[in-house]
């Protein structure tokens, strides 16, 4: 089985303590390095794009359709993963997007019509590894029950936010002092060897779950969980954050003349994230983690109101900063709640949805950026993120009830597998 909870999980819970369960470096070391690719993709298709077409509207739309994909097909893939095992899913994923990558960079230099450029970003998304969720469900199969839980979910959204610090960075030096295309390109070669390094560790996966033919359980969905749902519309609240700082600290550098300090100030962006994410694991919280999102959330939007007037770089750095620290605190407790919240045979797929979810708004929120900035001024992108965030604020302040733990019953009841006795009323 592939469940085994940590030996000293009574213990305090602490990244020390997460770090010495057993078996746990070697699914972390290589799924580290297969999920730089997830940070650097959309921004390696918008600085391509935006090189051969000229335009941020355009680049932002390619990379929006790309980012569209992947929260429609990652989901799917959580699935099979959950049903057939990571590896299995994985290993011909990983050569498919490599191929769908070499496929687009071919047509953007070529300078194909725009169609065709869709339409390549369509198998470039879809296919995307989603490392990060598999990484989780990992750790909560080994984690069943611990109290190291919670901890483990901020060390993922810590490792996550250190990808979207180097990512970026990462893909803007190579797209501007290299070659258009050479973020992408590295982006295919991490997806491959990061990729089958991971599948390769087999014995860390959590246990395939077999539905027998005609069960109750057949067509039951993460997605069926109402908690998952308003979770998911939250994250792509933070998503717009994502995709709209992204599109819009581009053009910000670009028209300050200074395009080369796009990845500094995205990566402070970032950082704020990590440190809010490194801060909150180390905490061990007496509020419920649904009262800590019902507070996390609002500070977030809070947080995005003054971006659009930021009028220099070292004023835009220290607004991203901020941002960056208001957002962790909701990552995390967005996927703490999900290990409550979805039955064991289905946590791949909920954590897809979620960070599916990241992607739909990132991609939202770069196509709408980018239509924004063409149209007005690279300040403009920066309304996307208070938007994006205000809108799902009210869905999740209204449909609070259902992250309570309510929630687990109604699993319970349906008979979805939960791994705890839950009593019904």
């Amino acid at each position: 089985m592939a469940t085994t909870v940590n030996d000293n999980a009574e213990a305090k819970p602490g990244y020390g303590q997460l770090l010495r369960t057993r078996g746990a470096w070697t699914f972390l070391l290589p799924g580290f390095l297969a999920r730089q690719p997830f940070a650097m993709l959309t921004i390696g298709i918008l600085l391509l794009v935006e090189h051969t077409t000229g335009s941020y509207g355009k680049a932002g739309a390619v990379s929006a359709t790309a980012g569209v994909a992947m929260a429609l097909f990652a989901p799917q893939s959580g699935k099979l993963a959950d049903r057939f095992g990571q590896a299995r899913v994985l290993v011909p994923g990983v050569v498919v997007h490599a191929a769908a990558i070499a496929l687009l960079i071919t047509l953007a230099l070529a300078d194909a019509p725009l169609w065709a450029l869709f339409a390549a970003a369509v198998p470039a998304g879809a296919s995307t590894p989603q490392i990060g969720p598999m990484v989780r469900a990992r750790w909560a199969a080994k984690l069943d029950g611990s109290p190291l839980m919670p901890t483990a979910a901020a060390f993922e959204s810590v490792t996550d936010e250190f990808t979207f610090v180097i990512g970026p960075v990462l893909a803007t030096a190579l797209c501007t002092g290299v070659h258009p295309a050479a973020g992408l390109i590295t982006e295919a070669v991490l997806t491959i060897g990061g990729g089958l390094l991971f599948a390769a560790q087999r014995s860390t996966q959590p246990t395939p779950v077999r539905i027998a033919a005609g069960g109750p359980e057949k067509h039951a969905s993460a997605l069926s969980v109402a908690g998952v749902r308003v979770l998911a519309i939250a994250f792509l609240g933070i998503g717009s954050v994502f995709g709209g700082m992204q599109v819009s600290m581009t053009a910000f550098t670009k028209e300050l003349g200074e395009p080369g300090l796009n990845g500094l100030m995205y990566g402070t962006f970032a950082a704020g994230n990590m440190i809010a994410g490194l801060i909150c694991g180390a905490v061990a919280w007496r509020i419920s983690a649904q009262r800590r999102l019902l507070i996390a959330y609002p500070l977030l939007a809070l947080a995005t109101t003054p971006l659009w007037a930021a009028d220099a770089l070292p004023v835009l750095g220290g607004l991203g900063l901020l941002v960056g620290l208001c957002i962790a605190p909701a990552l995390i407790t967005g996927y703490t709640l999900v290990e409550k919240l979805v039955p064991a045979g289905s946590r791949t797929e909920a954590f897809t949805w979620l960070t599916g979810a990241v992607g739909l708004g990132q991609a939202a929120g770069a196509a709408v950026g980018g239509k924004l900035i063409d149209a007005h001024s690279a300040s403009t992108g920066f309304l996307v993120p208070l938007v994006g965030t205000a809108a799902a604020m009210v869905v999740l302040l209204a449909l609070r009830k259902a992250l309570t733990p309510h929630g687990e019953s109604l699993i319970a009841a349906r008979g979805v597998g939960h791994r705890e006795s839950v009593s019904v009323d």
